[in-house]
């Protein structure tokens, strides 16, 4: 009976039935949406670092775990130190530097010879390495977003490029040149930002980095596998109280909603709630009947919702092909646990009210 008595409700007043799911379902929307922006920058943004291969990276003392904000103040020539540990096999000397004209871009100023010692080497979509300071290679999620083909010039850092390659993504940066080009807009002449180390054994990465810590006392040295587990939002300062802050944002969408929904509904309905009351249906039926409600439709509103969180990945993914949204089945349900309690909190004090209703002035109402 409950059941055809909540379907016949939400069906009388289909308009503000479709607005509340359609506003569980932004809440839901937000918060998938959101999360899943940070997780995937953050988790593609470790894959690509360690994808370049190596097993531990260096430094300049103090440097933050975002590569794009490494200092180029290292000298090249420690390179050819590292390579005499035991434990190293290659050893990649790479300048950093951030491109931030059209958003966000790390540029890697590289040697081809040491990097492919460390990568393995590329793999190439179309072209071929850059032969000049003037040339760059960029991967082939850069080249989709921004429309590029080999040959095409292209301005990165205030300063026209030729795209020489484009390679498969996933080897740290997205764009590429010569130590000489990045050199020559940065005026740092054989300095760079970090050292990519590739042992012989990866599993001996603690010990490699004791070895490191001997020669290059004060230097930041990390663990690549240590580093992708770093790459989240509990780790990385600020983001986990913006996330907290996206998720209350959309729970309290969530109240305001649903409450104005059952507020309303308690006020077009007094007559009915009259009526059930007369034929001795309790107050806890009655509260019972709203919270029923008030879930059904924030039910309805997670489903679309979800649907809606990876109709909007897949948009985002072919507007933005460097952009990557991750939404994880964890968030997904705490999303449907959040929206389900917007719905408790937000239809308490209408079902407690409703409850509340003398039979007889209820059915005098107009």
């Amino acid at each position: 009976m409950n059941k055809e008595m909540i379907i016949a409700g939400l069906k009388a007043r289909p308009v503000r039935t479709a607005v509340s799911i359609l506003a569980v379902a932004l809440e839901v929307v937000l918060i998938l949406v959101v999360v899943g922006l940070t997780t995937g920058i953050t988790t593609e943004t470790a894959k690509r670092t360690a994808g370049v291969g190596a097993e531990v990276t260096v430094q300049p003392p103090n440097s933050s775990m975002f590569l794009a904000l490494t200092n180029n103040t290292m000298p090249v020539a420690l390179a050819d130190e590292i390579r005499k540990l035991p434990d190293v096999q290659a050893v990649a000397p790479v300048q950093v530097l951030m491109n931030s004209q059209d958003g966000i871009e790390i540029v890697y100023g590289i040697d081809p010879v040491t990097f492919d010692a460390v990568t393995g080497g590329f793999s190439w979509h179309q072209g071929s390495l850059f032969k000049s300071p003037k040339e760059i290679v960029v991967d082939d999620l850069w080249a989709k977003a921004k429309s590029a083909k080999v040959g095409d010039t292209v301005e990165l850092l205030n300063e026209k490029f030729n795209v020489a390659g484009i390679v498969e993504h996933g080897k740290g940066a997205r764009i590429f040149t010569s130590m000489e080009g990045t050199g020559a807009l940065t005026g740092q002449v054989n300095k760079v930002g970090v050292f990519f180390v590739k042992l012989k054994n990866p599993d001996q990465a603690k010990a490699a980095i004791a070895q490191l810590n001997q020669l290059l006392p004060g230097y930041t040295l990390r663990d690549v596998r240590e580093f992708e587990t770093l790459m989240t939002s509990t780790n990385i300062p600020g983001l986990g109280a913006f996330i907290q802050a996206v998720v209350v944002v959309a729970l309290c969408i969530g109240v305001l909603v649903i409450f104005l929904s059952m507020y309303t509904t308690i006020t077009e309905r007094t007559r009915e709630i009259g009526i059930l009351r007369s034929l001795g249906a309790s107050k806890a039926f009655i509260v019972g009947l709203i919270f029923q409600e008030a879930t059904f439709v924030c039910i309805l509103g997670v489903v679309f919702g979800i649907l809606a969180s990876f109709l909007t990945e897949k948009v985002l993914m072919a507007a933005f092909p460097t952009l990557q949204v991750q939404i994880t089945v964890d968030w997904m349900l705490k999303a449907a646990v959040f929206a389900l309690l917007s719905g408790i909190i937000g239809s308490l004090y209408p079902s407690l009210k409703a409850a509340k209703q003398d039979p007889v002035e209820a059915l005098a109402y107009e």
